[in-house]
């Protein structure tokens, strides 16, 4: 393989889009690694900004309900008690194996370590999340087919 043939490859995995490729004969091994998989990384964590910016007029709005807030610090502080399931990549979060099937948990089901509580597609794979706790959903924090964060939390449970 000559500098002309590396160059014309080192074009196609750029236009390919891909991150990293190998590729290897008899007599011949060459790894190109792009940096598309940090672009995807800092485009990403863009919609946490867009998520927080909503999140702040809420408590604007708030002091207007402020007897409400202070019934709802009890529970908040039960919520300490829960254990959060949280989602271990960026993808999108189902609750459902497919469209036609039933879903893996509902609020007030048990579960034990390694069921399975929901799928997360990321680039077109679809992740089994396995609960690392035994108990039982109290809350589904995150919508059906929604997008979710590294480390957003989607259910609460009580170990109890």
């Amino acid at each position: 393989m000559d500098i002309k043939d590396i160059q014309n490859l080192i074009k196609f995995v750029s236009r390919a889009e891909v991150s990293e490729v190998k590729y290897k004969t008899k007599d011949f091994e060459i790894t190109i690694k792009t940096p598309l998989g940090g672009s995807e990384m800092s485009y990403m964590p863009q919609p946490a900004v867009y998520h927080t910016a909503p999140q702040a007029p809420q408590p604007t709005q708030a002091p207007a309900a402020a007897p409400a807030q202070t019934s709802v610090a009890d529970p908040a502080s039960d919520d300490s008690n829960y254990v959060t399931i949280k989602s271990p990549m960026i993808g999108t979060f189902y609750r459902k194996p497919a469209p036609d099937k039933d879903v893996f948990v509902n609020v007030g089901d048990e579960v034990s370590v390694g069921k399975v509580v929901c799928v997360i597609e990321a680039m077109k794979l679809f992740n089994q999340i396995e609960s690392e706790v035994s108990g039982k959903i109290v809350k589904i924090l995150v919508d059906d087919a929604t997008p979710v964060e590294y480390d957003q939390p989607l259910f609460l449970v009580d170990p109890s």
